[in-house]
């Protein structure tokens, strides 16, 4: 399905090689439509692996998707070069006149630092206000969903003894295995995990505002949503590809930080085996769920009249 970014973005061929329909700009031109316009503010260090990631899942789409790509202008990328920020990157000063279908917020290497510290958290507290008018629906991730849920309904995070790494099978909490997101899932599926801290449940559970959709017991609230369903906070990871676990894991152990070997990933529990990829199918099918039932068949065909997130 068709995904409308600059030829020359490092996806784009990634993508086109995957046999993922991606559209040039200037044959998005020639299709009478109005596209999807979906902002991301990345907020990951590995901009470009991240950029695919999403990409990829966001293609699987029937109608045409423009993104946007927005980076923060109180922090300096140091892992991804200025030229590729430059040439793709936008800051929110200058898109936020502008309205969206959809907005992603990611994750970011901050977690264990208290919201406030983050040296970008006031430009972030200003797009995710911003995103409660200008944008009809938002999904944040992983980091991305804890300072959400802390900056729209108060839920604060917690550390965990250890970090949390792996993959943990979800279940649809059972009163909401009907919710548009999930349509099509199965009884138990995998989603990875990769953070030092969560969501208090108990704040979550005693926010008449908030309802949790997918749970986990070994790892806890994966997919929580506010009762408008334009608002959800994903507390793991499922756009990771089959190896970001395990060269986060190498990576850790080249640190001398001594990492557990990820639950249920490498067979055997052998580092030296090739991870089995068993979450691509429902990433997917929640991305598209998402776009197709909580944003196109909701979204007013005219930006302009996007109604305020009220709690």
């Amino acid at each position: 399905m068709p995904i409308n970014i600059p030829q020359s973005l490092p996806a784009y061929k990634t993508l086109q090689n995957e046999n993922i329909y991606v559209l040039s700009a200037e044959a998005a031109l020639k299709q009478d439509i109005r596209p999807l316009q979906i902002a991301i503010v990345n907020l990951m260090p590995t901009k470009i692996e991240t950029e695919t990631q999403l990409m990829r899942l966001l293609s699987n789409t029937p109608i045409q998707v423009d993104i946007t790509l927005i980076k923060t202008a109180t922090h300096i990328s140091t892992h991804t070069s200025s030229e590729h920020m430059e040439a793709f990157y936008t800051t929110f000063d200058k898109v936020k006149h502008r309205r969206f279908d959809a907005l992603v917020i990611t994750g970011a290497p901050v977690e264990k630092m208290a919201f406030e510290e983050v040296n970008y958290w006031r430009e972030l507290c200003d797009i995710m206000e911003w995103s409660k008018s200008n944008a009809f629906s938002t999904m944040h991730i992983c980091w991305g969903a804890q300072a959400g849920l802390y900056y729209h309904y108060g839920v604060n995070k917690r550390e965990l003894p250890k970090k949390l790494s792996g993959i943990y099978p979800q279940r649809a909490t059972p009163n909401e295995r009907d919710h548009p997101l999930l349509k099509g899932f199965d009884e138990v599926f995998n989603v990875p995990q990769s953070r030092y801290t969560e969501v208090i449940p108990e704040e979550i559970n005693a926010n008449k505002n908030l309802r949790v959709l997918v749970n986990s017991p070994l790892s806890g609230a994966h997919i929580i949503a506010n009762k408008s369903g334009r608002q959800f906070f994903v507390t793991g990871h499922p756009e990771y590809d089959f190896d970001t676990l395990k060269n986060e894991y190498t990576r850790d152990t080249e640190r001398g930080l001594e990492p557990e070997i990820p639950y249920n990933y490498f067979p055997g529990d052998n580092p030296d085996n090739t991870p089995l990829y068993t979450w691509r199918g429902h990433a997917s099918l929640m991305y598209s769920n998402w776009l197709n039932f909580c944003v196109y068949h909701e979204t007013p065909y005219d930006l302009e009249k996007i109604p305020m997130i009220e709690k």
